[in-house]
């Protein structure tokens, strides 16, 4: 029996999983958290039972702003025998290095099929690697030492500030959730976000996000 681990901020989604591994053959749910610190304490406590699999969202609330990539440098670093598989919305190149860096063994998309999950939970769980279509290509490219990044050329159009919001956007956060992030106004983000654009001369956010992720952003 695999048994796994759920981490994300998301009550629906991780209900959604739950069901999802109770439906597998072979595979059980042997707790969940909600945040970067509540993961951590979860994985670290030694009264609580290690998991195999730890399936791990990439963007959390809490800890010092890491996200999954704190979590399994933290709970890895406390040498916790557990794998942890990245389980996100994103599929951003640093997003994905980031986490794999950290020392997760795979990294798949929500968009995978129940079947897909499965055999990724199987193949982490057994030692292998496991990622989704062209995810594996941002990890090659990065441990080459292959740069992913947009040109500082271009960078340089774009303020600090305007970096930020870009990213962000780029990789689905709503207006919102930027503001949340970055500590600032929903107008003070509309306002960056039509800056952006105009500068890399782009219509809306859906091509901001096809620019960003042509350039591993």
């Amino acid at each position: 029996m695999i048994s796994v681990f759920i981490v994300d901020d998301h009550a629906l989604v991780r209900a959604g999983v739950r069901s999802q591994l109770d439906a597998f053959d072979g595979i059980e749910c042997v707790g969940e958290a909600d945040s970067v610190d509540a993961a951590i304490s979860a994985l670290t406590t030694h009264a609580s039972r290690t998991p195999d699999v730890v399936l791990l969202d990439v963007h959390l609330p809490g800890g010092s702003g890491g996200g999954g990539a704190e979590v399994a440098r933290a709970v890895l670093g406390r040498k916790v025998p557990t794998t942890f598989l990245a389980l996100s919305v994103s599929d951003a190149a640093d997003d994905v290095v980031a986490v794999i860096r950290a020392g997760a063994r795979g990294y798949v998309t929500k968009a995978v099929s129940a079947e897909e999950l499965e055999e990724a939970i199987r193949r982490v769980a057994s030692g292998d690697a496991a990622f989704s279509p062209r995810l594996a290509g941002f990890v090659l490219d990065a441990f080459r030492g292959e740069s992913t990044a947009v040109s500082d050329a271009e960078l340089d159009l774009l303020s600090a500030r305007e970096q930020e919001v870009m990213r962000l956007i780029a990789r689905g956060y709503t207006y919102r959730e930027t503001a949340s992030e970055l500590f600032i106004s929903i107008k003070t983000v509309e306002t960056h976000v039509s800056a952006v654009l105009r500068k890399l001369q782009l219509s809306n956010r859906h091509e901001l996000s096809r620019w960003a992720a042509a350039r591993g952003i």
